[in-house]
């Protein structure tokens, strides 16, 4: 009751942020007699006369309030430049839209309020500081079309517009990333990020730094698309042949003799005397060449999986398949398997198949990648029911925007039927009405299955209709388009057709306008808003109900037992319905309970990616940091300490005297780490401390990473150290996210043991991390001080090291993908065959060899069909 009163007095939220920016309106309408005199020339030095005032400050806050002062005169500029360009002039409505959209909220404008041309005003504004702005879209359609369309305006202004959509290669992606304005599609962002962090060479990263962006549709990228992560993926090895025959030597190799093992620490080492016996049982000259670390991986692996994992102890083999067994539960852990080759060692040890898996490259969430912008923006006709969301998640206030002429469609109550048959022909009813008065109906379904149902209801009473698919992205704007003519019946998925606006035609604005007919409720409120939406733009009349039954999902899950057991005891009968503003709200109070549901449940994924995030940023500045510089050697010493104290750490037990100490295990780390061959025992040591043995230590290190550096030579050296860095930071880093993996599948039965599972996913992901990183520098060492270039000349060696053929990725977004593949099913049904084929393998995880013939029946092998 007080919060009724208040808002009478003093307006909503919503209106009293339109009244603060109103004053800065009337100034830009002041200022627009004396923009719209200058000449095309003298408008467009207005570009470079605010870059000039901007350049003169060079501290990021003073710079901000530069473009506070610039705003009036620059929006005046831009709406003028799209006078002259396009013959669209801002509506005052539009500007307080860009000025929202500068702010860094959300612009939340009915359907064919001019979004995109809203999005002209922030865009030219944040762009005159030349640090680039990106427009992002939710199809590769609307970036084109769009950076076409309004790229007139920025280009007229003096500014370059890139695109980004799927077909560009890498240096057109970069020279679009450096434009002043970008548009692109959401998807190719995210994966240009990802790819970018998994190259060897800064200069070719396509990205800038992430400055502003401006997203398009914000309620179905960052909501609905948050869903699920961008994956990139790869094969974790050409082929499986290498496991067999390294596998076949290891019976000829002796313990003690060829290789000492550490049970406490599930390691094995090579001896001196081993490492000829090996080369010569593979038929290689020097394991320690580069081309050969290879090789010694495996060797190293195959000795684990020999001698430090057992049959029946530590995995069990079940329908020809090595199963890990759990060593804290005894439990079989289907479908989890050990990292870095060494299932793959074991499989070839027990003579199985050995299964050629796909693993995770690089991932990242939309709600992790868009909240590293310094500044973000979004805009679409539906976000105020998800405003909690945008604003705990993105910090993203949403602000309703006025109409620019009063809004004037009649929204009718839902109508309950008791059957969904009963519910079809009541639609197909209103349909025919409409289609006899020439009024055009745009019908809304919440599946593609659910269209073609009606299609077919539709041909039986020879009504002609269009039905949308999402396949082409081109048609579905084309058809959406003309769904405003007289007649014109149009059949589309709730969410189709969205950026695109619905133009009434000739005489059907006098016939009632647009009628939409929705078919079922949505979970959210803002699809059936968006949908609703599609009529009544711009003041134009239009239409729109719903029309339910009982057995619609959201009506049979969601508490109307009541109301059914009502409509069966007053005895209606078939193709009878109830119709009143009641049923409508408590449908929305429905929907309501099931936003937040879903909203609680992204909130919690998004607290374990978090987790992710923070380790996924450390490894890409690591990385950015290394590719950034010829030398490392600073990286390289800060390694070599860290991991000769924690060697000291492990050996000489705090505490106790140092004729206790593991003085064996020091010496064969020295050797296996450092390639260093040195005696150490009490009697030697002094001082007789952690201190002393530091010292000593670190001396022989020294002289011994010198002595590597005068084999090679300082620019082969260092050429060395940076590349078997980046080798190990992306291996290891590899491993850690299907770890990661594998943690987050096992702590939900943690709350069994009345733990919250975050907070152990928490500490348990830092621990892997820290291991993760120790194991980095270890494994980066031990290939530095062990490498060995037989018989080549320096500069032939460097070849090496040149830049690598990429490697092949595949990329997925599963539930941004699955529109077009169903799309496609609906229409062919090999297609159909080959969508289900490839959801059984990706989801269920079924393990298909990659030389195997496809299930999909194709009769190619599955590397050359769904395993890409």
């Amino acid at each position: 009751m007080i919060t009724a009163v208040a808002k009478k007095l003093f307006g909503t939220k919503h209106e009293r942020d339109i009244r603060k920016l109103q004053p800065v309106v009337d100034q830009i309408n002041a200022l627009e007699p004396g923009i719209r005199v200058l000449s095309d020339r003298s408008l467009r030095e207005k570009t470079d006369e605010f870059r000039a005032r901007l350049a003169k400050e060079s501290d990021p806050a003073r710079q901000k309030a530069m473009l506070e002062l610039i705003l009036p005169e620059a929006f005046a500029v831009c709406r003028e430049a799209s006078r002259r360009t396009l013959g669209m002039r801002h509506f005052d409505v539009q500007l307080i839209g860009g000025m929202v959209l500068h702010q860094g909220k959300i612009a939340e404008m009915r359907t064919g309020e001019g979004k995109t041309l809203v999005a002209t005003l922030p865009v030219y504004l944040n762009a005159l500081l030349g640090r680039g702005v990106h427009l992002v879209t939710v199809n590769d359609y609307l970036a084109r079309r769009d950076a076409e369309w309004m790229g007139q305006i920025y280009r007229f202004l003096g500014l370059t517009v890139g695109v980004i959509v799927h077909e560009k290669n890498d240096e057109e992606r970069k020279e679009a990333y450096n434009c002043d304005v970008t548009y692109g599609q959401n998807n190719e962002f995210g994966f240009d990020y990802l790819r970018d962090n998994m190259k060897f060479r800064l200069e070719d990263y396509v990205q800038r730094n992430l400055f502003y962006a401006i997203v398009d549709e914000v309620d179905s990228i960052l909501v609905d698309e948050a869903r699920t992560p961008l994956i990139i993926s790869g094969p974790t090895e050409e082929s499986t042949d290498k496991y067999v025959s390294v596998n076949r030597i290891i019976p000829l190799l002796k313990k003690e003799r060829d290789f000492t093992v550490d049970e406490k620490a599930k390691t094995v080492i090579l001896t001196e005397e081993g490492m000829p016996n090996i080369e010569k049982a593979l038929g290689v000259t020097n394991l320690y060449d580069p081309e050969q670390m290879e090789t010694l991986h495996h060797v190293n692996q195959a000795l684990r999986a020999h001698h430090l994992y057992q049959l029946d102890v530590d995995y069990m083999l079940k329908d020809g398949e090595v199963v890990i067994v759990d060593e804290f539960t005894g439990r079989l852990m289907p479908g989890r398997r050990w990292s870095d080759g060494l299932h793959q060692a074991i499989e070839a040890k027990e003579g199985v198949k050995i299964q050629n898996e796909n693993q995770t490259l690089a991932s990242i969430t939309f709600q992790n990648y868009f909240r590293m912008f310094e500044k973000l923006a979004g805009m679409t006709g539906t976000a105020d029911t998800e405003a909690e969301e945008f604003h705990k998640i993105y910090n993203l206030d949403v602000v309703v925007i006025p109409t620019d002429k009063p809004m004037i469609r009649s929204d009718h109550p839902d109508i309950i039927f008791r059957t969904e048959k009963e519910k079809f022909e009541a639609i197909v009813e209103e349909i025919k009405k409409l289609h006899e008065k020439k009024q055009p109906a745009l019908v809304g379904t919440i599946s593609i299955e659910k269209s073609e149902r009606l299609s077919k209801y539709l041909k039986r009473s020879g009504i002609p209709h269009n039905v949308l698919n999402a396949k082409h992205h081109e048609r579905e704007a084309e058809i959406v388009k003309d769904a405003g003519q007289p007649a014109q019946v149009t059949i589309a998925t709730n969410m189709a057709g969205r950026g695109t606006d619905i133009v009434l035609g000739p005489g059907v604005a006098q016939n009632g306008g647009l009628f939409i007919v929705g078919t079922e409720r949505h979970e959210a409120r803002r699809i059936d808003n968006q949908l609703r939406g599609r009529s009544g733009r711009q003041g134009d009349p239009g239409e729109s109900r719903f029309y339910l039954s009982f057995e619609d999902d959201l009506m049979r899950i969601f508490g109307t037992d009541r109301m059914k057991g009502m409509m069966e005891k007053l005895g209606m009968e078939e193709g009878e319905a109830i119709e009143h503003s009641w049923t409508t709200k408590a449908i929305e109070s429905a929907q309501r309970r099931v936003e937040g549901h879903n909203f609680d449940i992204r909130k919690h994924l998004l607290k374990y990616d978090d987790v992710m995030n923070q380790q996924r940023k450390i490894i890409y500045a690591l990385r950015k940091e290394i590719l950034g510089k010829e030398d490392i050697r600073d990286v390289i010493r800060q390694d070599i300490q860290e991991v000769a104290e924690e060697m000291i750490v492990a050996f000489t037990h705090d505490g106790k005297s140092p004729e206790d100490w593991e003085w064996k295990g020091i010496e064969e780390n020295l050797r296996k780490v450092f390639g260093i061959k040195m005696t150490v025992d009490a009697a030697t040591l002094s001082p007789r401390t952690q201190e002393g043995l530091r010292d000593a230590l670190l001396a022989a290190i020294k002289a011994r990473h010198e002595e590597r550096e005068r084999e090679f030579g300082a620019e082969f050296a260092r050429l060395l150290e940076r590349e078997i860095k980046l080798r190990m930071i992306d291996t290891f880093w590899k491993d850690h996210l299907l770890n990661m993996d594998h943690l987050k599948e096992g702590v939900g039965f943690e709350g069994y043991a009345q733990k919250d599972p975050l907070v152990v996913y928490r500490k348990k992901g830092f621990e892997l991390f820290s291991e993760m990183i120790y194991s980095t520098k270890e494994a980066t060492l031990e290939r530095l001080f062990h490498v060995q270039l037989a018989q080549r000349e320096p500069q032939e060696a460097l070849k090496i090291f040149r830049p690598r053929r990429q490697q092949q990725i595949s990329l997925s977004h599963p539930e941004a993908a699955g529109t077009a593949a169903v799309a496609q099913a609906q229409e062919n049904p090999q297609a159909q065959k080959q969508v289900a084929v490839a959801g059984t393998i990706r989801r269920q995880g079924e393990k298909v060899g990659r030389n195997d013939p496809c299930p999909c029946g194709s009769g190619k092998k599955y590397k050359k069909c769904h395993g890409n």
